[in-house]
């Protein structure tokens, strides 16, 4: 992916990834298109690791694990007429890392909430509890604020903590005992959790349903039966596979301790290192409560004098709040434009390559071939900000402004869309120019308008 750089070339890349994920998910070739699947998807986070979040972490090492693990037995095309194998239980080094992933992951994120210095997730959290100020943003978040109400959300507040640290130690002791039914309660208490947070949280469906696919790995209870199972004769060429396969799952496992204890050459806040995006395997999201949320616009004034939010891709410029469905502490923009904010103090040509795209993103979108007079000829870019109050309300809110981008000269481009409307040369009547395009002597209103609100 870094060194196909054009679009068409990335674009028949995406193909491949994507018809490998198709037949992963069907089971034909599982081994070999998991391994595809990993490659490709490792290959396409590397591109740019500004853009790497929490999502990507769980695809990678879930589709690392998936290449040693029997995953079309079962429903799949290459199982299909096949006579189902007699083996309830499947116990190898992935079977073993994955549980151990899912250990580690809820350690990691209920005990960074557990452990808050400002004790956001308590019951006792002052001003608020962490779950009502994060419950605010979205339609089922608001219909979840509404029944339940301060009193509820405080009380369900450290409810999440106590689930996230014990569901995992609940499922390792159901497995063990061959408790069915404390193991189907455990993760149905931790999938109920992240049905919570697909609803009341934008941008976070995926994630939350990918986590829940990890702790299916528990599935089905066997254990009590192990020792009283036949005892099967292993050929050749699994012990080969069994040892290759501890081999990299162990490999990778020393290697996520090594990074996060003793690797001084990478750490997490470099990101530009391949290491931080290979070895990261830290879950400790959502630690604190939200004091504040933020989100972006972006003034820009076009060739005909208008004024437009590049950002919104909107011709009307609104500094107020967004409404439902806007993510808190996020961007309007969804996806990995969420990174695009956290990237201003870039320099040189990322600073170039960076700010430049929203304009030429936004002629390619206003084909200004035709319509010379939407040409984008520069814009501020402002971070808003609001404070998070209680019983759903917020702060007046308040601006910085993150960084200033001319996108071409003025002169030059008012020059062009007079010519191109009047279809005369230089030598025509250029007292159409200022109607086509005020200069920052223009309309008061428009002005007061790209300036903004006030700092407060």
């Amino acid at each position: 992916h870094v060194h196909f750089g054009e679009l068409w070339q990335q674009q028949v890349l995406l193909g491949i990834q994507t018809l490998a994920a198709v037949l992963f998910t069907v089971g034909y070739q599982t081994r070999v298109m998991s391994i595809l699947s990993w490659y490709m998807y490792t290959s396409l986070i590397l591109r740019n690791t500004w853009l790497y979040f929490i999502l990507d972490r769980y695809f990678y090492y879930l589709l690392f694990l998936a290449m040693f693990l029997p995953l079309d037995e079962r429903w799949s095309a290459a199982a299909r007429g096949q006579k189902p194998k007699a083996r309830p239980l499947v116990v190898n080094p992935a079977t073993i890392g994955l549980k151990l992933l899912v250990f580690w992951i809820y350690l990691d994120a209920g005990g960074g909430k557990y452990l808050d210095p400002l004790q956001g997730w308590s019951y006792n959290a002052e001003p608020l509890p962490a779950l009502d100020t994060y419950t605010r943003h979205t339609v089922g978040a608001q219909y979840l604020y509404g029944i339940l109400g301060p009193a509820g959300l405080r009380l369900m507040t450290p409810l999440v903590v106590y689930i996230e640290l014990l569901a995992a130690p609940m499922a390792f002791y159901a497995s063990f005992t061959g408790n069915a039914s404390l193991l189907k309660f455990a993760i149905g208490m931790i999938c109920q959790l992240h049905v919570g947070i697909s609803i009341a949280l934008r941008n976070s469906v995926l994630l939350s349903y990918v986590a829940c696919t990890a702790w299916f790995v528990f599935l089905p209870v066997g254990w009590e039966g192990a020792a009283s199972a036949k005892k099967r004769s292993v050929a050749a060429r699994q012990k080969l596979g069994l040892f290759v396969s501890a081999l990299l799952v162990g490999g990778m496992a020393v290697a996520n301790i090594w990074f996060e204890t003793i690797g001084t050459d990478c750490t997490t806040g470099s990101l530009r290192k391949i290491w931080s995006t290979l070895l990261q395997n830290r879950w400790n999201v959502f630690i604190g409560a939200e004091e504040y949320v933020t989100w972006e616009i972006a003034p820009g004034r076009l060739a005909d004098g208008s004024i437009v939010d590049v950002w919104g891709r909107s011709d009307e410029v609104l500094w107020s709040m967004p409404g439902s469905g806007a993510p808190c502490t996020s961007t309007s923009r969804p996806g990995r434009w969420r990174s695009f904010p956290y990237l201003a103090e870039l320099e040189g040509e990322d600073a170039e390559a960076l700010w430049g795209y929203l304009c030429k993103q936004w002629d390619s979108e206003n084909d200004v071939d035709h319509n010379p007079g939407r040409k984008l000829l520069r814009y501020n870019f402002f971070m808003l900000q609001s404070d998070v109050l209680p019983n759903m309300g917020f702060s007046p809110t308040r601006k910085r402004l993150v960084h200033s981008y001319q996108c071409v000269d003025e002169a030059n481009a008012k020059a062009d869309v007079f010519d191109r409307d009047s279809g005369e040369g230089d030598d025509g009547d250029h007292s159409t120019h200022s109607v086509l395009a005020t200069d920052d002597s223009g309309d008061d209103e428009q002005n007061s308008t790209f300036d903004g609100i006030p700092d407060l």
